[in-house]
């Protein structure tokens, strides 16, 4: 049913771009992309379907963008890295307005599946106090305690979905992203994620001959990071699946903030001297996915790992930094440009 209507909310975003490239590379040609931000704005932007700037934040807005749509994939939230999400409590909690204008307009408009990014920032701050977290698994969001402002709403947000399941007969879908990264994402200004954070710095430093790195935290936290197209993969099975309750995505290879530097300047071929800011936002100390339940039910597990999908994200944003500041190394002290062969 590749001609039905398929709307993806937030589709100027990170993931909702590389959503909506996945379903083209597929076949679906009938594809409604919404988006708060000006097209020129939005991350990838493709011909052939609609592209609609638009505040889901307001209901007639939302009852639009329903319209027809057989399946809608809500991606829409205002939220960046741990330094946005800390500072932006209420900004990210409003973000609660568009699941819950989207999920009515939906249901007045006889969508059949309903899917809701949801985030691993619901999960009960307790259980991640330890760097050497245990895996978390689909129940520990419960006693809740998630991060405050973002993980409270997204939170709020899963409820929210399973109770119009229950109502209205609308089938939701919720999964729990682990930090998703790749190319085509933030890499500066504010709302960036670690590893688009880290590869920008290293990659500036090598460019400006300051050898020096500035890291967020005591760089002992641990995380685990989902590369783009793994995540596009379990958004797919899990939206066409028999699961009802939230459900992990993402991967459980576990690094330290430090050793994600480590990778980095292996990529980049530098070696950096570095400082700790322990008065920046750092989140919890260990966060790890536990992926038990999803492998059990759908047989997903990351394909992807941590070094080749960094490698790739590296890449991207080595191009991007390069046709902004257009700025190389002139201290031929290091001989770098065997490691950065479209700069040199």
């Amino acid at each position: 049913m590749n001609n039905d209507l398929i709307l993806v909310a937030g589709g100027g975003g990170f993931i909702g771009g590389h959503l909506i490239a996945d379903l083209r590379r597929r076949g679906f040609t009938n594809i409604r992309s919404v988006d708060i931000k000006p097209t020129d704005q939005w991350y990838q932007r493709f011909d052939g379907g609609e592209n609609i700037v638009a505040d889901l934040t307001d209901k007639q807005c939302c009852d639009r963008a329903c319209d027809g749509a057989r399946e809608v994939y809500n991606l829409a939230a205002d939220m960046g890295g741990m330094g946005f999400i800390e500072n932006n409590k209420a900004l990210c909690m409003l973000s609660v307005l568009v699941n819950t204008h989207l999920l009515q307009a939906s249901v007045d408009a006889g969508v059949d599946r309903y899917f809701y990014a949801s985030s691993a920032c619901v999960y009960n701050a307790d259980k991640q106090m330890s760097e050497d977290v245990v895996a978390l698994k689909e129940e520990d969001a419960y006693p809740a305690m998630p991060e405050d402002g973002y993980g409270w709403e997204k939170l709020f947000a899963e409820r929210m979905c399973r109770h119009f399941r229950e109502d209205f007969g609308i089938n939701t879908r919720v999964a729990r992203f682990h930090n998703v990264y790749g190319p085509h994402g933030t890499w500066e200004g504010g709302r960036e994620k670690a590893p688009a954070a880290i590869a920008r710095k290293v990659i500036n430093a090598w460019s400006t001959n300051d050898h020096h790195i500035d890291i967020w935290g005591d760089g002992r936290q641990t995380r685990s990071f989902m590369y783009i197209d793994d995540c596009v993969k379990g958004i797919d099975m899990i939206m066409h699946s028999n699961i009802e309750e939230p459900i992990n995505l993402g991967s459980n290879e576990l690094v330290t903030i430090n050793g994600l530097v480590d990778m980095v300047e292996e990529i980049i071929g530098i070696k950096l001297k570095r400082s700790h800011n322990l008065d920046a936002p750092k989140g919890v100390n260990g966060r790890n996915s536990d992926n038990t339940l999803i492998q059990k039910l759908l047989g997903w597990q990351p394909s992807i790992t941590l070094r080749a999908g960094m490698e790739e994200t590296v890449d991207w944003i080595r191009g991007e930094y390069m046709a902004l500041y257009g700025s190389e190394p002139t201290n031929d002290a290091s001989d770098l440009s065997r490691v950065l062969p479209h700069a040199s």
